[in-house]
């Protein structure tokens, strides 16, 4: 079985994405290295995503770039989950399915389709939710140079919650975008 990954690239200032779900501010990261999108995206299986996140795609398509358009910048095929209270509203797009359960159920169903290779979660919500469970085996994060100062915040947990990681790779390819994988420490 592959392994559930939170993965994201993210401003200096905390944001996966701008106000509104805006990913205009991408063009702002640097360019990986030759073949490390192709890489990576070839081991993710099945991506898990927010309703929210996917409403703005659809809005901004003809906005975004090649890079922010597609999941892996157009690099990627395999299941996309689109976690929804209202999935019976996403029945007509054949590019993805429409689940409405918890993250539980979503991770254990993504997991079986999923096989040897990995599950990605690319929604903070979604991420925040698995971690209250310990489903999360890794994140996978990209640092842009660009400060939002609003929108997605990375983790948001009013009150707070602690939780630790510990540095599994530094991603010798991509050192200007602070290419780093990490592994939670479990208690």
């Amino acid at each position: 079985m592959g392994k559930v990954a939170w993965g994201f690239t993210c401003s200096i200032d905390g944001f996966i994405a701008g106000p509104d779900h805006d990913m205009s501010w991408m063009s702002a990261a640097e360019p990986l290295a030759a073949g490390t999108v192709e890489r990576m995206a070839g081991e993710v299986a099945v991506i898990i995503a927010g309703r929210a996140g996917y409403d703005a795609a659809k809005a901004q398509r003809d906005e975004r770039d090649e890079t922010t358009s597609q999941a892996y910048g157009g690099a990627w095929s395999g299941t996309e989950l689109i976690l929804t209270h209202r999935p019976e509203e996403l029945a007509d797009d054949p590019s993805v399915v429409a689940m409405s359960c918890d993250v539980v159920e979503a991770i254990r169903r993504a997991q079986e389709i999923a096989g040897d290779r990995d599950v990605q979660i690319i929604s903070a919500d979604i991420a925040r939710q698995a971690l209250e469970h310990d489903l999360v085996d890794e994140m996978q994060v990209f640092v842009a140079p660009v400060f939002l100062g609003d929108g997605v915040r990375i983790f948001e947990v009013p009150g707070g919650r602690r939780i630790d990681w510990e540095l599994v790779e530094i991603f010798d390819d991509s050192p200007r975008s602070f290419g780093r994988r990490y592994r939670p420490k479990r208690r």
